[in-house]
């Protein structure tokens, strides 16, 4: 597996992860949500790699992006968005995607070495966040509901990919907890009307 194929599937297990946090408590990762995410953020600060951990590396700033993403484009639906529906899905995001960091960072720690997740956007996560402070209403209903199915999307793939190829196995078994919790949240961004 390429690391572009890894960070993907980082990224989209840690978005993914925070979508069921508040939904699904039986499960001991239920963390991180994550949207378009690509390799080429592995230039971005904080990214830099170790020979030994660098696709790990790059799968926990993925994840912790993916979160911190998650969190602002949901703060903007609760004070941008018009339906309410939209409001009630973004709370359950920020809710989850808090919750994912904090797993994340406390998963981390205890790694030897440690892993310190990054949670720069990558430029796709920032130009969407910077559309979507430009929209508000029914528009901005629209434009948040398109990027959580496809973030959801993105993330699940991630985290099956990780958790099948990843080369650490507390986070392949994070990646593996997050799966149905992303799963959901996914269903419940492709069930959000404007």
């Amino acid at each position: 597996m390429t690391i572009r194929s890894t960070l993907i599937a980082t990224t989209a297990l840690l978005a993914l992860a925070g979508c069921g946090q508040k939904q699904d408590n039986s499960s001991a990762y239920a963390t991180n949500s994550a949207d378009t995410f690509n390799q080429a953020e592995a230039s971005a600060p904080g990214a830099a790699q170790t020979p030994a951990m660098g696709a790990s590396q790059n799968f926990v700033n993925t994840a912790a992006a993916s979160d911190a993403f998650e969190i602002e484009t949901s703060k903007l639906a609760l004070n941008n968005g018009a339906s309410a529906s939209v409001k009630a899905f973004a709370k359950k995001m920020i809710d989850a995607h808090t919750a994912s960091t904090a797993k994340l960072k406390t998963l981390t720690a205890g790694m030897t070495p440690a892993l310190t997740p990054d949670p720069t956007l990558n430029a796709e996560q920032q130009q969407t966040l910077d559309r979507l402070k430009s929209l508000n209403g029914k528009a901005f209903d629209e434009a948040y509901i398109a990027g959580q199915a496809a973030g959801h999307q993105q993330t699940l793939d991630a985290l099956k990919a990780y958790a099948t190829t990843g080369d650490v196995p507390q986070l392949k078994s994070f990646a593996t907890d997050l799966i149905p919790t992303v799963t959901a949240h996914l269903n419940m961004a492709k069930g959000l009307k404007a």
